[in-house]
């Protein structure tokens, strides 16, 4: 059997992603979100939320790129000293270095992720799962506190960011090259994510497909990345929006791409698809 969790990240991030998440749950193969505590468009994803009850929403964790949830002066060595506002480090290479060098206070990561999970859960909407802003949970140091802090919210599913490597997203896209090197590089990671994720008590699917195709994403590699999909329980991790002028004022290298993503994820072919390669679609409620 072949499962497939198809979920949104960055819902919170504007209003027109937001639009798009619904939209790609009520019309399309959305089945479940990852929504941003600190994200500009936080209150509307929240009553978009509670108005759209089958859609499974987790928390996105931002420790990277964003504001924290915390007061400023909670998150010394999570925010950027240069930064007025306390901000995070807008380097994803920074903040993991710092990470692995241990000079960034593993509390302070739990304390951070907490403050987010109890953020959505206070607005009255349940987080069915967790998974990083740019897979950050990947790294063994931002993992062990993200776990903890999720146990204690009472979360019990986390994104598996590993998984197969498809050949032929590379055959058709030869320019994601770079991408699926960096992946191919961090997949020994893999085991040992595992197996924090087993001792915590925590559910996790097989893996995670479709990173390497991020931003470059078509029906034609949609089809090939679910023709490829292996026995067990999957996530597609999707970005759907609208390119407007409140996406315009974020920082994001994702902007037409999430326009084209909305246009596959509600189109027929997703479903026919879905249904030719005989694979069933579940949301991370399913899997808890």
């Amino acid at each position: 059997m072949r499962r497939l969790i198809i979920n949104a990240d960055d819902f919170g991030l504007t209003q027109g992603v937001n639009r798009a998440i619904v939209e790609g749950h009520e019309h399309g193969v959305v089945s479940s979100a990852t929504l941003m505590a600190n994200g500009g468009a936080f209150e509307d994803a929240i009553q978009r939320a509670k108005s759209t009850p089958r859609l499974s929403v987790g928390c996105h964790v931002v420790l990277v790129d964003g504001l924290p949830v915390l007061p400023e002066g909670q998150t010394p060595t999570l925010s950027d000293k240069k930064a007025y506002d306390g901000r995070f480090h807008e380097s994803l290479k920074s903040f993991v270095l710092r990470a692995v060098t241990g000079q960034i206070n593993a509390d302070e990561i739990e304390a951070e992720a907490t403050a987010q999970i109890r953020k959505i859960q206070a607005a009255g909407v349940a987080v069915s799962h967790f998974d990083a802003h740019k897979h950050t949970h990947m790294f063994p140091p931002v993992l062990r506190p993200l776990l903890r802090a999720a146990r204690a919210c009472g979360i019990s599913a986390v994104r598996n960011p590993f998984g197969p490597l498809h050949l032929s997203v590379l055959a058709k896209r030869p320019s994601l090259w770079k991408r699926y090197s960096t992946v191919t590089l961090l997949a020994p990671l893999g085991m040992a994510f595992q197996k924090s994720v087993a001792n915590a008590g925590l559910f996790t699917p097989d893996g995670t497909v479709g990173i390497v195709a991020t931003g470059a994403l078509d029906v034609s590699l949609f089809e090939s990345i679910l023709a490829g999909l292996p026995e067990g329980t999957w996530e597609l991790v999707c970005h759907p929006g609208y390119n407007d002028a409140e996406l315009a004022s974020v920082r994001t290298r994702l902007r037409e791409s999430r326009a084209v993503e909305l246009r596959i994820l509600t189109s027929p072919e997703a479903r026919e698809i879905l249904a030719r390669s005989g694979i069933q679609l579940i949301s991370y409620r399913d899997l808890v």
